[in-house]
């Protein structure tokens, strides 16, 4: 059931831009390395010189094809690419090579879950086409420069059906396609740099109505500016139509200054790019072989790999959830616990020591400088009763600052092992208890907090190296008897 917002519903749609981790762009051999001096990366074909030609990238292709099979869609034996006539200053053509009445991914679906929910958006289709270049306003007064380095990188705009109705499931939507084209290596899911620029398709409307006039976001670069603008634009809508204003279809960008939107321009239909198919470019044929290739080199899918986890490692679904938000994490876990065979103990040091510390360094688990290896024998050193949880977490302090270490040598130096002589706790045990008899008394009249100090103070007498586990027993039984 959709939530209301005033009385009225919610409805979005999303067009997302995946840039292709392609070595060379979509229709020549320049490359597409980010960060290069403007126009150093941008060739005869890109700069549209007369006498060039356009020739596919068969890599660009193989990504289409691994998305399709990731989203269940279906890849078309045979598609077509069109002109997309505009006239921008960073469009030397004068049109883009895109893909329009039959483009190469059709149909689909994404899940993900929002909360307590399961969601499922509906694609419509996934078409390949090349970037335009960039307009610099900054650095010229008066003036806008033109770098073409851009022009000509592979992209796959991913369209989705207006399903999505609140921002959240829009947000949540995003982070799992920005997943699934990370996780599968068809994009680097740069939001910053570019690699995965989204625009939603937002309206509303009273319950049971048509569709209303939708506005476009355009370039939505960051999740967190995603909800804000959704957020903004859909008050901004109601307080228009509450007002007896109409809305009227426009581009529209989000200034992260403010927090609002604002028009761009009225929004284009298709037939104001009077699209027509590409003379220079033949159909696109993908025969089934092809397609069957590509499935066989696919990774194992996160869902498929979260299934396992907790049919192979005991996790929950929601630990498993967690370590599949990347193949690193995965790959992370999956190493751990082959050293050490303790599933469970793995996985929640990634998420609770190891995620604290990535979380605030505002990094992911490449950074990480403990190796799956030391955090392995980590927990080993716990399971075997050589180190309590606080002196691990003493060790971790020191592997994440200096990596080289051994986790055994920073014990031994820093003193760490715990005392399991039971000859020695059992005399220290019977001095607490000596030294404090009103605990004692307290205990066996049915006060079993009073039990906490006695612990307390045979960790004390040993300077916290005694088992805790073990401190315990010895008090028992002899509070027992």
């Amino acid at each position: 059931m959709s939530t209301l917002i005033r009385g009225y519903e919610v409805v979005i749609g999303f067009e997302t831009h995946v840039q292709l981790l392609t070595r060379s762009k979509i229709f020549s051999r320049a490359s597409t390395a980010f960060g290069a001096a403007p126009n150093t990366q941008a060739c005869a074909v890109d700069m549209a010189l007369p006498g060039t030609l356009p020739v596919m990238n068969k890599a660009a292709v193989e990504c289409a094809i691994q998305l399709a099979l990731a989203l269940d869609a279906q890849v078309a034996p045979r598609s077509i690419f069109a002109r997309k006539n505009y006239f921008y200053p960073d469009l030397p053509k004068g049109y883009q090579i895109s893909q329009f009445e039959t483009p190469v991914v059709q149909g689909g679906s994404l899940a993900f879950d929002l909360g307590c929910d399961k969601k499922t958006v509906r694609l419509v289709r996934a078409h390949l086409e090349e970037d335009a270049g960039k307009s610099l306003h900054e650095d010229f007064i008066g003036q806008t420069g033109i770098d073409l380095n851009r022009a000509g990188t592979p992209l796959l705009e991913i369209v989705t059906e207006p399903d999505m109705r609140s921002s959240a499931e829009a947000v949540a939507y995003a982070k799992e396609l920005h997943k699934i084209v990370t996780w599968i290596g068809i994009c680097d899911g740069n939001m910053q740099e570019g690699s995965l620029r989204c625009d939603a398709n937002v309206s509303v409307r009273r319950p049971g109505a048509v569709l209303g006039t939708r506005r476009e976001i355009k370039n939505l670069n960051s999740f967190k500016f995603m909800q804000q603008a959704i957020d903004f634009e859909l008050a901004w809508q109601i307080d228009e139509l509450t007002d007896g204003r109409p809305i009227v279809q426009a581009t529209v960008l989000f200034d992260p200054d403010t927090g609002e939107t604002r028009a761009m321009r009225t929004k284009e239909d298709s037939a104001d790019y009077r699209y027509f198919p590409d003379p220079d470019l033949p159909p696109l044929v993908i025969a089934p072989d092809w397609v069957e290739q590509v499935r066989s080199s696919m990774p194992e899918l996160p869902r498929v790999m979260a299934s396992r986890f907790v049919a192979n490692y005991g996790l929950s679904d929601d630990d498993a959830l967690q370590l599949t938000q990347s193949r690193e994490i995965a790959a992370y876990f999956e190493a751990a616990t082959q050293a050490c065979d303790r599933p469970k103990l793995v996985a929640n040091w990634i998420m609770g020591e190891i995620a604290r510390r990535l979380n605030a360094a505002e990094a992911d688990i490449s950074a990480c400088p403990v190796t799956a290896t030391q955090l392995a024998t980590l927990i080993g050193r716990i399971q075997d009763g050589s180190i309590s949880n606080n002196a691990a977490r003493q060790v971790m302090d020191v592997l994440w600052s200096e990596p080289h270490h051994e986790v055994d040598a920073v014990i031994a130096a820093r003193g760490l092992r715990q005392l399991n002589d039971t000859g020695a706790l059992d005399t220290m045990v019977d001095a607490v208890l000596a030294a404090n008899p009103k605990n004692v008394d307290e205990y066996r009249a049915g006060n079993a907090k009073a039990l906490n100090a006695l612990v307390g103070q045979v960790m004390k007498a040993s300077q916290g190296k005694a088992n805790p586990q073990q401190v315990n027993r010895l008090l028992l039984d002899k509070l027992t008897n």
